[in-house]
């Protein structure tokens, strides 16, 4: 289960992972709003950040923390955490769950994936 290669597609906005065993293509948004920076999970008890409005966020640059992980830099300004490689396969193997549980967080919250869109709930 090694990682043997990395490839950033800014065109499609997504980040590939070839792993001796699989392959997995990640998009920007999924990896914006699963951030291992302090800033999204919390910041010691505090709970995790619901981040909305990302449906448009890119990747500017992917490089290497050392031997143990990613940086990541999206076009949103985020730049912080950093992405092991044991999360980075935790978020694939892991990818339609981790989906489907941040859309319905967005949709109990009354919040969306596109910044240019408002969320209004009828009461009735």
């Amino acid at each position: 289960m090694k990682l043997q290669k990395i490839r950033l597609n800014r065109a499609e906005k997504n980040l590939l992972l070839v792993y001796t065993d699989a392959e997995y293509t990640l998009p920007a948004e999924y990896l914006r709003v699963y951030s291992p920076s302090a800033e999204v999970r919390g910041h010691g008890n505090s709970p995790a950040l619901l981040v909305d409005g990302k449906i448009h966020v890119g990747i500017d640059r992917v490089e290497a923390a050392g031997r143990y992980g990613l940086k990541i830099d999206f076009d949103d300004g985020h730049d912080t955490g950093i992405y092991t490689w044991e999360y980075l396969r935790e978020l694939a193997e892991k990818h339609t769950a981790n989906w489907e549980a941040y859309l319905e967080r967005l949709r109990a919250a009354g919040k969306g994936r596109d910044p240019d869109e408002s969320v209004v709930k009828f009461i009735g």
